[in-house]
C-alpha cells in the first residue's frame, strides 16, 4: 500500500491571518508539514487555495491540488477537504494528515502512527496528550438535567484518583483511503492514540502562539 500525506493550506485564517503561510524559524509552516511528509518516504498532496502556492511552488514528490473556494471558508470542517483530496488519489493508500500548524512533530511520531494503524487494529491513529483529568468530573446539561460526560461516579472521584486523560492534539493522523471514503469521514468508535509529550504537542492559532513555537523551535 503506498503511503500519502495531506497537507491542508487554507490561505485565510481570523486568529492570524496568513499564518500557514508565515515563516517559522525561516520556514513556512506549510512547507514544514510537506518536509515532515517526505521525511517518512510519503508522496505529498498539497490541497490550497493559495495563489500563492499553486502558481510558484515545485518540489520532487509533492502534487499541488486547487481546493475550491466553498471548501475554503473558516467553517468548513476537514471532512469534506479531505474527501475532495482522496478524489484525486488513485488505488489503496494509507493516508497521513499533517496539519501546518503542529509544527513541532518529529519523524518518530508520524513513524509511530503509521507503524500502530499497520497492526489493522484500528480504522484511525491519531496523536494525542495528556490533559487535566478534571474533565470527567464535567457534564451537559439538559431540560435541568446534569448528564455526565463518562462514568458518574467520576464527579464524585477524589481528583489524585482519576484515570489519565488524553486529548488530541492535531499534529498526525493516520487513516486507509478507501476507509474513509466509504464512512464518508473520520468518526469511528475504532481509534488508535499515540501519546505526544506536552512541549511538542502545540498548535498555532495566534501571534502569540507562533512567537512562542518559534522560540521552542530556534536553536
Amino acid at each position: 500500500m503506498k503511503l500519502m500525506a495531506i497537507v491542508p493550506v487554507r490561505s485565510g485564517s481570523k486568529g492570524l491571518v496568513g499564518k500557514n503561510l508565515k515563516p517559522l524559524a525561516g520556514v513556512p509552516l506549510w512547507e514544514r508539514a510537506v518536509a515532515h511528509g517526505l521525511e517518512v518516504g510519503a508522496e505529498v498532496l498539497v490541497t490550497t487555495d493559495s495563489r500563492e502556492i499553486l502558481g510558484q511552488f515545485e518540489r520532487e514528490g509533492v502534487t499541488l491540488l486547487e481546493r475550491p473556494s466553498e471548501l475554503a471558508s473558516d467553517d468548513t470542517p476537514m471532512d469534506p477537504v479531505i474527501l475532495h483530496a482522496l478524489a484525486q488519489i488513485e488505488g489503496p493508500a494509507r493516508i497521513v494528515l499533517l496539519q501546518p500548524t503542529s509544527p513541532l512533530r518529529s519523524r518518530g511520531d508520524i513513524e509511530d502512527c503509521i507503524a500502530l494503524h499497520k497492526t489493522g487494529r484500528f480504522d484511525l491513529v491519531k496523536t494525542v496528550t495528556a490533559t487535566d483529568a478534571g474533565i470527567l468530573k464535567y457534564g451537559t446539561m439538559h431540560d435541568n438535567q446534569f448528564i455526565p460526560v463518562s462514568d458518574p461516579a467520576y464527579c464524585f472521584t477524589n481528583r489524585q484518583h482519576l484515570p489519565k486523560v488524553m486529548k488530541p492534539n492535531g499534529a498526525v493522523y493516520v487513516f486507509d483511503r478507501d476507509w474513509f471514503l466509504k464512512n464518508g469521514g473520520f468518526v469511528t468508535d475504532s481509534i488508535g492514540g499515540v501519546v505526544m509529550p506536552a512541549e511538542r504537542s502545540f498548535d498555532i492559532d495566534t501571534e502569540a502562539d507562533f512567537r512562542r513555537a518559534e522560540a521552542l523551535i530556534s536553536p
